[in-house]
């Protein structure tokens, strides 16, 4: 049974108390993955409001995927590997592997370093504190497609630097061990680094498709990533239905 009882204000619709109130407790860690939460009858309850109410904040979670329904039995927090699934955070080895190729990693660069200005204010950490490095490049059926630049907070994942990242990309690593819970990416066209251009086999002055991707857990960041793609070689895909 949940003890805490919000206090409505404004002028919002009744349901989206409800939902405010269970997305604070999911991204505080009130209800871990895979845990029950409060039944619709509780949540009548407490907020003084229809099951109707109730259950139209419940679908709206169940819809963005933060929240997981079985019929009987009540309702229960996703798995936030699923939740990240619908910020768009995919994994390229099982992007490549849907089109039925084979993905292949090479690691250019693995190590910790101290965090200059920048950086440091990005994830979160004084100014010459340590960071983890990498630098892999991503390619499909032997052809390069993605060169990931991406800095590592070491307080969310002390056993990065240990991962064989030829075996496993950073991003399924990090959904299972660091699961996030918010993202932040701008998506812009422009040219590659010269050392960028070299790992993908491109000249510097080639267009290419550039994501930078912050991603954070209840308001800490984990990492900063530059994802850098020919764009010859790559496209966003998606599917809209009215």
């Amino acid at each position: 049974m949940v003890s805490t009882t919000p206090t409505p204000s404004g002028a919002a619709a009744p349901y989206t108390h409800v939902k405010n109130f269970l997305m604070e407790g999911l991204s505080q860690g009130r209800w871990t993955p895979g845990s029950q939460m409060p039944s619709e009858s509780e949540l009548v309850q407490q907020f003084k409001v229809s099951r109707m109410t109730v259950g139209r904040a419940i679908r709206e979670l169940q819809a963005e995927g933060f929240v997981t329904r079985v019929q009987g039995v009540g309702t229960f927090a996703a798995h936030l590997a699923r939740v990240s699934s619908t910020l768009t955070i995919k994994d390229l080895h099982e992007e490549i592997a849907a089109r039925g190729h084979q993905h292949q990693a090479r690691v250019v660069l693995l190590r910790e370093e101290l965090a200059v200005d920048g950086l440091a204010q990005q994830l979160g950490l004084p100014l010459g504190a340590p960071v983890f490095h990498t630098l892999i490049v991503h390619s499909e059926n032997g052809v390069p497609l993605q060169c990931e630049d991406r800095y590592v907070n070491p307080a969310c994942v002390p056993d990065y630097l240990n991962v064989d990242f030829s075996q496993t990309t950073p991003t399924h690593y990090l959904l299972e061990v660091a699961p996030l819970w918010e993202a932040q990416y701008s998506i812009e066209a422009g040219p590659p680094s010269p050392q960028e251009a070299e790992l993908l086999g491109i000249t510097p002055q080639d267009p290419c498709l550039i994501i930078v991707r912050r991603t954070m857990n209840r308001d800490v960041p984990i990492t900063l990533a530059r994802l850098v793609h020919p764009g010859t070689r790559y496209q966003i895909q998606g599917q809209f239905k009215p």
